[in-house]
């Protein structure tokens, strides 16, 4: 576990008195994060918008999840930020399945969306309001928001909720979350992992000696699904892969394939070493895939 994911998750004693005195400054942001949703101005774009996020930082599940519930409908687009990507504004990321950005230009999760779901198109925006009205003009019927639980929009709010959570429950820079841990009462469906959708990892493609490369919130999360490996690299969330030191370190443990996820692959399709994957599906409750189904239906 790294350093920032055992301050937040396992803090030491040294950790523990730091968060206690960043308490005032974590009042501060709770505060500012739950008024600033509360006093947003309501918006209704007259299309199915399900908004999938969750309330803890990273690494809930809310791209697998939105691959589970989306593939299944037609004239659908995805938008999402775009974190780690080396641009800014709107980008198309894929029309129908058909990819029109590098991953440089919109990041490994839309490009790993825009691969997982050939029924759709994906757009990345830090202004949602922006990539909801082009996709309206793509000519989509449905909306799948990654993470915009606190956009004051009209739509089917589910907020996940993962067997990891925060050793407190503060609001950054204290604790893990982004607003008070209240919120859930506030979403139309608390999605629980182990109860209500449960994580379904294959590795695909393996080989004797597999290195283990990852850039992924929450690293410390593969551990029960991870197979033998020679070697573990971890990096801060969305980073790109310096190719001249992964392959000094692959050659020198002798590694005979990557072992990575499935949001890591777009950022590796140019190192030229074989790659296993640890293929992540999540299984997700009726009842849940049925909700959404009667929101789309109805909105």
């Amino acid at each position: 576990m790294r350093k920032i994911e055992q301050y937040f998750y396992a803090p030491n004693p040294m950790q523990k008195a730091l968060a206690l005195l960043l308490l005032p400054f974590s009042f501060i942001y709770c505060v500012i994060a739950t008024l600033k949703r509360k006093f947003a101005r309501f918006k209704d774009f007259g299309i199915p918008i399900i908004s999938v996020g969750n309330l803890v930082l990273g690494g809930s599940g809310k791209s697998p999840f939105i691959i589970e519930v989306a593939k299944d409908y037609a004239d659908v687009c995805v938008i999402l930020r775009g974190y780690g990507r080396k641009s800014k504004g709107l980008k198309i990321v894929s029309i129908q399945g058909a990819i029109q950005e590098n991953v440089e230009k919109v990041g490994d999760e839309a490009i790993m969306l825009a691969k997982a779901l050939p029924n759709a198109s994906v757009i990345v925006s830090e202004k949602r309001e922006n990539g909801i009205l082009k996709a309206k003009e793509l000519g989509a019927k449905i909306i799948f928001l990654d993470d915009g639980f606190r956009f004051k929009f009209k739509k089917l709010n589910i907020l996940l909720k993962p067997k990891l959570e925060p050793y407190f429950s503060f609001c950054i820079p204290s604790g893990g979350y982004r607003e008070h841990k209240s919120a859930y009462r506030q979403a139309d469906i608390v999605a629980k992992e182990g109860v209500d959708y449960e994580r379904k990892v294959e590795v695909v493609n393996t080989t004797p000696k597999m290195l283990l490369l990852t850039a992924i919130a929450n690293p410390a999360r593969l551990e029960e699904y991870l197979p033998n490996v020679v070697g573990k690299i971890t990096l801060k969330d969305h980073s790109f892969f310096d190719k001249e030191n992964i392959l000094k370190q692959y050659q020198a443990l002798g590694a005979t394939s990557l072992l990575v996820t499935q949001k890591d692959v777009p950022k590796l399709e140019n190192f030229g070493v074989p790659l296993s994957i640890l293929q992540l599906q999540l299984k997700i409750n009726p009842s849940i895939t049925t909700s959404i189904k009667d929101y789309i239906k109805k909105n």
